[in-house]
C-alpha cells in the first residue's frame, strides 16, 4: 500500500518540522528531516519546514542561497520556509553562540503562518529547540523534539574553544526545549541518562533510531577505484562526512605519516578542513576528495578498503555519526578510532560489521587497517555483516514506521488530553 493509500492518524494533519538542516545538504541531520517531512507529506499530511539556508558539511552558504533572507519552496509536498542566519566559516564558543541566536532571532520573528497540529523538532539545533517548544506552546499544541545530538555534551566534549561556558549555557537551552515536550524521541540510547539529566522523564522518551538513507552501491568496485586514481594493492582507508574537531580527524593524518604505503582519503567538507590540509602538507599519501554526490556517494564507499570513523577521546554520549548506516551500507569494514564506552562503539559492535581501537591513536588505526589488508577474505566478510544489519534493523521503511508510531502517539495523547 503506498503512504499517500494508507490510513491513519496522520492523514489530513497539519504539522511543522523545525531542523536547522534540510535538503539539499546531503550529510547530518538534513537528509532524515527531509525524508521524513517528504514522508509524512506522502501520508496525507499537511507539512511545513522551518529551515535555515543550506550550509553543511562546508559551513559556507550555498552559491545560490546567497543574498536570500527569507524563501518558500515546495520540495517533495512540503512547504519549505527557508530563513536566513549567520554561517560562522570557523567554529568558536562565542561563533557557534551567534550562529544559534540568528537562527532564534529568525525563526521566532518570521515562523510559517497558521497553527500546526503538532510542532515537531530536530536537535541539535539548540535555537531550532527552542523555536520548536515556543511555537508549539504558543500554538497550544503538542511538542516532539527528536535528540540526534546532545549539543551541551558536545561543547564540554569537543575541544571547541570557551566550550565549558558554551557547555552549560547549550545545556539550559536544551532543558527548556524538553521539559515541556509531550515525548521525547532520542535516536540510540546512550542519549537517554543525558536527556534524563535535563529533566525528561524516562517514561517521556521514545528510541527512534536513524535509518540508511542512501542506496546500496551498485558500480563496479574495481572500475570505480580506477576512475579515482586508487591502485590496485594499495590500502585505501576512507573517512567520509564533517571535518569538525569531535571528529579528532588528526589521528588519520598522522597513520599516514607512519605508513606512507598506505593511502589516506578525506571526503567532505567541513571547518577543520584547511587545518588538516596544512598538517597533510608533504604527504603523497593522504587525499582530499569533495564530498560525493548521491548518485556516486556508496560506490565511492564501497571502492575503499576500509571506512574510518574517528572522535576525540573525549567524546562519550554526545553523538553517534549519521555516516554509520551509509558506511554499513556500503559493504565495507569500519575501523573506529572511539572511546570504547560511547554510544558510537557500542553501534559498531552491534552491527558486527567492525572494529575498535583506542581514540587518537594512529599506530592502533593503523594496525586495524594493515590487518585487513593482509586478510582481504576477513576484510570482505567483516563488511559483509554492515548491509545485513541494514536489512535488520535500520532500513528506511522500519526507520519511518517508527516515527510514525511515535508522532500517532503524540497525537492520540493530544486529543486524549483535549477530552479531559
Amino acid at each position: 500500500m503506498s503512504d499517500a493509500a494508507r490510513p491513519g492518524p496522520i492523514r489530513g494533519r497539519r504539522l511543522l518540522l523545525v531542523s536547522t538542516n534540510y535538503a539539499p545538504e546531503l550529510t547530518g541531520i538534513g537528509p532524515y528531516a527531509t525524508q521524513l517531512a517528504e514522508h509524512w507529506a506522502a501520508s496525507g499530511a499537511r507539512v511545513r519546514a522551518l529551515t535555515g539556508m543550506p550550509h553543511y558539511p562546508s559551513w559556507r552558504l550555498e552559491e545560490s542561497y546567497r543574498g536570500v533572507w527569507r524563501t518558500v519552496e515546495i520540495r517533495g509536498g512540503v512547504g519549505v520556509h527557508r530563513r536566513r542566519h549567520y554561517v560562522p566559516p570557523r567554529q568558536t564558543a562565542l561563533k557557534r553562540a551567534a550562529f544559534e541566536a540568528s537562527i532564534l532571532a529568525t525563526g521566532l520573528i518570521a515562523p510559517p503562518p497558521g497553527r500546526p497540529d503538532v510542532v515537531i523538532s530536530q536537535m541539535p539545533s539548540l535555537a531550532g529547540g527552542v523555536i520548536g517548544a515556543r511555537l508549539a506552546r504558543h500554538h497550544r499544541v503538542p511538542y516532539l523534539p527528536v535528540v540526534q545530538d546532545l549539543m551541551g555534551a558536545a561543547a564540554a566534549q569537543s575541544g571547541i574553544r570557551g566550550g565549558g561556558r558554551a557547555a552549560a549555557v547549550a545545556a539550559a537551552a536544551e532543558r527548556y526545549a524538553l521539559r515541556g515536550a509531550a515525548l521525547v524521541g532520542v535516536i540510540h540510547e546512550s542519549f537517554v541518562p543525558g536527556v534524563r539529566a535535563l529533566g525528561v522523564d524516562p517514561g517521556r522518551m521514545r528510541l527512534v533510531p536513524n535509518w540508511t538513507h542512501v542506496q546500496g552501491p551498485t558500480a563496479d568496485r574495481a572500475a570505480t577505484r580506477t576512475r579515482l586514481g586508487w591502485p590496485e594493492g594499495v590500502p585505501v582507508v576512507l573517512h567520509s562526512g564533517n571535518m569538525g574537531l569531535k571528529q579528532g580527524l588528526e589521528v588519520l593524518v598522522e597513520a599516514a605519516r607512519l605508513a606512507p604505503a598506505v593511502r589516506v582519503v578525506l571526503m567532505g567538507d567541513g571547518n577543520q578542513r584547511d587545518a588538516l590540509r596544512a598538517r597533510a602538507e608533504g604527504l603523497a599519501n593522504v587525499e582530499f576528495l569533495e564530498p560525493a554526490g548521491a548518485e556516486e556517494f556508496t560506490d565511492v564507499l564501497a571502492a575503499a578498503d576500509v571506512l574510518a570513523v574517528t572522535q576525540r577521546a573525549s567524546v562519550l554520549d554526545m553523538s553517534v555519526p549519521s555516516k554509520l548506516t551509509s558506511y554499513f551500507t556500503s559493504g565495507r569494514p569500519v575501523v573506529a578510532s572511539v572511546a570504547d564506552e560511547g554510544g558510537t562503539a557500542d553501534e559498531v559492535r552491534r552491527s558486527g560489521a567492525g572494529v575498535l581501537v583506542a581514540p587518537e591513536d594512529p599506530a592502533a588505526l593503523l594496525e586495524a587497517v594493515q590487518k585487513f589488508a593482509a586478510d582481504p577474505a576477513a576484510a570482505d566478510a567483516l563488511g559483509a555483516e554492515g548491509p545485513r544489519y541494514v536489512a535488520r534493523h535500520l532500513s528506511r521503511e522500519a526507520g519511518l514506521a517508527r516515527f510514525d508510531d511515535l508522532l500517532a502517539e503524540v497525537l492520540r495523547d493530544g486529543q486524549d488530553s483535549g477530552r479531559r
